[in-house]
């Protein structure tokens, strides 16, 4: 059970342990380059080198069975080109299986639109603590570490915290690099220093609780007893008015609602009239501009 994994991880940490374990990280990673013209074979051997660099790394001292990795999906959508130098855009999504289903949930789904940086094909894809050898690397790192804080955080209570701090890390890396964008804080308010930030600050512990409940109390439950993890998540979910109170411009808000307002609708759906109704009046105040996609919960 992956509640296993979590204390191995703790235990693992603590000792310094290192043994051959199954990677983490299931990513299929494309490059698209529709955009720019001319050869397409660059594109071939950096999408390989991206799935080699990602999929073969151990990312963290825990043991993962098979079905527990975590799926995720990076797009990184080609704009622009001049010579080994590109302008690009980047889109990431992951999930994690729901204990005893074959369903899986989505824990991130977001759209990074400033991604610049240097390749030479066929030149290695290299990472080492404090050493970031360029900004496509930095960034792919960046989410790998970002996908597994919010994986861990949904099977103990903030349990992501080490993998955040990794992400934290490269942020201030990054910071100082010249040419290196998408890491400067104020510089966008949905940067990667925007994302890593929200999620670390003191203010966002109530979330990354809930996060833990939704899933872990929630999503999980739900297959032994639906009526009992749907009850839970319901009342989980009004801590989200109260961040919203604190936080009302926080990216983790679009970061929430980008994952999961299809998923908790559908959860919704098959509760009660009167719930039905407080869930619509409570996600139409948390995000205005979707009531398209509250509908059937009017119904």
């Amino acid at each position: 059970m992956k509640i296993i994994k979590i204390f191995l991880f703790i235990f693992l940490s603590a000792t310094g342990f290192y043994g051959a374990k199954a990677q983490e990280i299931n990513a299929r990673i494309t490059i698209n380059s529709d955009k720019i013209q001319g050869s397409k074979q660059i594109y071939t051997s950096l999408q390989t080198a991206l799935m080699e660099f990602v999929n073969n790394r151990k990312w963290t001292d825990a043991t993962f069975a098979v079905n527990e990795k975590i799926d995720c999906t990076m797009t990184i959508t080609i704009n622009e080109r001049e010579g080994d130098n590109f302008k690009s855009e980047i889109q990431v999504q992951a999930r994690r299986p729901v204990y005893n289903s074959s369903y899986s949930t989505t824990i991130l789904n977001f759209r990074d639109v400033q991604l610049d940086f240097e390749y030479i094909e066929f030149s290695p894809l290299e990472y080492a603590e404090n050493t970031l050898q360029n900004n496509l690397t930095a960034t792919v790192v960046y989410y790998v570490y970002l996908i597994l804080g919010f994986d861990f955080d949904s099977f103990s209570p903030r349990g992501g915290a080490p993998f955040f701090q990794q992400a934290q890390q490269i942020v201030n890396l990054c910071q100082s690099q010249p040419g290196w964008n998408g890491w400067k804080a104020f510089d966008n308010n949905r940067n990667r220093h925007a994302v890593i930030t929200a999620i670390t600050e003191s203010q966002a512990e109530p979330f990354r609780d809930m996060w833990y409940t939704y899933h872990r109390k929630g999503l999980d439950e739900m297959a032994a007893n639906a009526d009992r993890g749907r009850t839970t998540i319901l009342e989980a979910l009004p801590i989200m008015e109260e961040y919203k109170r604190n936080r009302p411009t926080s990216i983790l808000l679009q970061l929430f609602s980008d994952a999961k307002l299809d998923e908790i609708v559908a959860i919704y759906s098959k509760a009660n009239a009167q719930e039905k109704q407080n869930g619509y009046k409570m996600l139409s105040n948390l995000y205005p501009t979707e009531t398209t996609r509250l509908e059937a919960l009017k119904k």
